[in-house]
């Protein structure tokens, strides 16, 4: 299946995601691989035996969001100026969202500018990451504050490889599709609660589903200056929790689980959303043992953190909020109380 992402200001980004059982990739050109001994360990030989390329390389870097930083992408482009890469070569992605994050910002600034492509190994990266053009790294402020948005030019999802993903893998992934379905699609969402995303049809249905919802946005609003926040539901409070853990007590999808049920909280309390709409969505979490506790260690810090958000502007802090199941609120008006309010129930 092949779904177009067709970026209405800019054509020449224009791009396909294609869900389907990976075929043979032809280049022209040199060609680098970029992944981890984790993801090699599974998939690399498969991959290399269906890329024909005048010349194909492996970089391989380390596995974990602690190592998604600039140390990292140094690292990278001195392998491209070793490889002899050049402003036609192409780097090729293999694996989750800190692999196609890193990729997609070390293309974007070799040389100016090359192409990359997108192979995603998990569930996350499929449905969300790979698609859009985010790029970046954290840093010690936060949570990839330092990017650039740069598209693919192409993304392959291939569910067989979604079989080897650990099962706290595969949740964080479908944090990312359930909080598509909260603030775009309330069909969707009862679709949700009705199916389980560990029965394979269900789950490319899923996948599909997210994608297409997700190429939409993305489409019309490429940097984020509209529509496409409405994506980072569940984020404003998901990178703190990322950023105070120093990003190894949970997976980004975990961090989004937990995220979502603070706006949740949030969202109550301006009434917008009923407890009874929050206690299904929290319902769907459990379902795939994601987490929906954190406990604060200090409502004042986490409140200081929102500020080194993205969305943040003016000393204002952007939240996306479920508007009911289905609909979304993006409010910066909410005042300080309120919000220290609600971290102050998860201390």
């Amino acid at each position: 299946m092949q779904i177009n992402i067709n970026m209405i200001q800019e054509k020449d980004k224009s791009y396909d995601i294609y869900i389907d059982e990976l075929k043979t990739l032809s280049f022209d050109t040199k060609v680098a691989i970029i992944t981890n001994p984790t993801v090699s360990k599974y998939h690399l030989d498969k991959v290399l035996s269906l890329i024909k390329a005048d010349e194909l390389h492996v970089i391989t870097i380390s596995d974990g969001e602690e190592y998604k930083n600039l140390e990292t992408i140094e690292y990278i482009l001195n392998e491209c100026f070793k490889l002899r890469l050049d402003r036609k070569s192409i780097l090729v992605a293999l694996g989750g969202g800190v692999i196609g994050d890193m990729t997609g910002f070390a293309a974007s600034i070799f040389q100016r500018g090359i192409g990359f492509v997108q192979i995603p190994t998990t569930l996350l990266a499929q449905v969300d990451a790979s698609v859009g053009g985010k790029t970046g790294v954290n840093s010690k402020y936060g949570k990839n504050l330092i990017g650039s948005f740069w598209q693919p030019l192409a993304v392959h999802c291939d569910t067989k490889f979604l079989e080897t993903l650990p099962k706290r893998e595969f949740g964080a992934g479908v944090a990312e599709i359930i909080k598509m379905a909260v603030t775009f699609d309330k069909d969707f969402f009862e679709w949700l609660e009705r199916h389980d995303l560990n029965q394979k049809d269900d789950l490319k249905s899923a996948i599909l589903k997210s994608i297409q919802t997700k190429a939409c946005v993305v489409s019309k609003d490429e940097r984020e200056a509209g529509i496409r926040a409405v994506l980072n539901y569940g984020h404003t409070f998901a990178h703190v929790v990322e950023n105070e853990t120093k990003y190894k007590s949970y997976l980004h999808g975990e961090a989004v689980s937990i995220g979502m049920v603070m706006a949740n909280e949030l969202a109550i309390r301006l009434g917008i959303l009923s407890n009874q709409e929050a206690l299904r969505v929290k319902y769907l979490l459990q379902r795939y043992d994601l987490p929906i506790d954190y406990e604060i260690k200090s409502a004042q810090d986490f409140y200081e953190h929102f500020f080194l958000d993205k969305k943040s502007n003016k000393n204002k802090i952007t939240f996306v909020l479920p508007k009911h199941i289905g609909g979304y609120e993006m409010r910066d008006d909410i005042e300080k109380e309120l919000i220290i309010g609600v971290l102050r129930d998860f201390e």
